[in-house]
């Protein structure tokens, strides 16, 4: 009967205070969150409950083990494999709580300021961060994993007494991994480009929608998503149109005949512009920029909050001109001239006394037959 109870008793035991404690402390944290509803510590804290529980249930097992008496033909394995799932719920658990502390922090600086360029470069570093934080905690999980085997820790001393070859070795085949994890790294505390910003890659335009320590993924207008090495970014040029503040300024050209009214054109971008939510209101103007033999090049120039409003405001200047000019002005719409050549001044007067003059501009005459 002892041989029964005492498992029961050992195991039910540690699950029922598994149980228990982790009710107890999520009901703390529950009351901790509605007492200071102004940070969300106490509620990011609740999702390592999980982590938790399986710590507490490990750790009570492997306590009691010898205890129990169960399984004692394979009580090396069992105690390893207890062993096992308590470090890599430790692991969990400090990941969870590291994501906590960090994101609280994320939020608090948030709130605090309202810069949206120093929020997202704050964003970016916090990510990463996380993402470093992870991976350490991970391999130092599975290096304590595996230093619970023997085999492996009398492997130790020789890994270690060959660690500069392998160093050598595992540096020449990491080498483009490597890079791109420094070039991660140089991005998060470089501030160079920032989760959210508008930049221009390969002629393809678009909003960074995820940086990891090796890749980044750029979001186009068109919902396409273009995934490349973090360290393209520190060895070529792009374009990053939210650095250093996000307000643009556009450009609208328009091809129109030399007879066009500028000065009404002038006066209608005005009144385009008031009209067009998109529009900042800070500056504006039209300029005849250019002039060729057929057309008269004309700039105008409008501004927006950020990249979004300056396409819409671009897209509607060139809307509403055409088809103003088209309604009002259609004798300014680029046209080929087919009209005939108007004689130079004084080439009438001419004509009567100059006789070479007069068969210069004579039109030709038809042949005999």
């Amino acid at each position: 009967m002892e041989n029964v109870l005492r498992p029961l008793i050992v195991v039910g035991g540690s699950v029922a205070l598994t149980l228990l404690m982790g009710w107890a402390t999520d009901l703390l944290l529950h009351k901790a969150n509605g007492t200071h509803p102004e940070t969300p510590l106490w509620g990011l804290l609740r999702r390592g409950r999980i982590p938790y529980q399986f710590l507490l249930c490990a750790a009570l097992l492997r306590g009691s083990y010898d205890q129990a008496e169960i399984l004692q033909a394979h009580r090396t394995g069992v105690g390893r494999a207890l062993t096992l799932v308590l470090i890599g719920a430790a692991a969990w658990l400090v990941v969870r709580i590291a994501a906590a502390v960090v994101e609280t922090t994320y939020t608090r600086y948030a709130r605090a300021h309202h810069d949206p360029a120093r929020v997202r470069r704050v964003r970016t570093q916090v990510t990463l961060i996380m993402r470093v934080v992870a991976a350490v905690v991970g391999v130092v999980a599975v290096a304590a994993m595996l230093l619970t085997f023997p085999a492996m820790r009398a492997a130790g001393a020789s890994l270690l007494a060959s660690a500069g070859i392998l160093g050598i070795v595992a540096g020449v085949a990491a080498q483009s991994t490597l890079s791109n994890l420094f070039a991660g790294l140089q991005i998060a505390f470089g501030d160079m480009v920032r989760l959210g910003d508008t930049v221009v890659v390969d002629g393809e335009w678009g909003t960074v929608d995820e940086i990891t320590l090796t890749f980044l993924t750029v979001r186009t207008w068109d919902e396409r998503r273009i995934t490349m090495p973090v360290s393209y970014f520190t060895s070529k040029p792009f374009e990053n149109w939210s650095r250093g503040g996000a307000q643009m300024t556009g450009i609208v050209y328009f091809h129109v005949d030399h007879s066009a009214p500028v000065q009404a054109m002038r006066d209608r971008l005005r009144d385009i512009l008031r009209a067009c939510p998109a529009w900042d209101g800070r500056a504006y103007g039209l300029q005849v920029t250019d002039s060729t033999p057929t057309t008269m090049e004309v700039r105008a120039l409008v501004t927006a909050k950020d990249a979004d409003d300056i396409w819409t405001v671009r897209v509607t200047v060139r809307e509403q001109m055409i088809r103003w000019l088209t309604e009002e002005h259609p004798y300014a719409l680029p046209r080929v001239n087919t009209a005939d050549a108007v004689r130079p001044p004084g080439v009438d007067g001419r004509l009567r006394h100059d006789p070479a003059v007069r068969r210069a501009h004579e039109p030709p005459r038809a042949g005999r037959g």
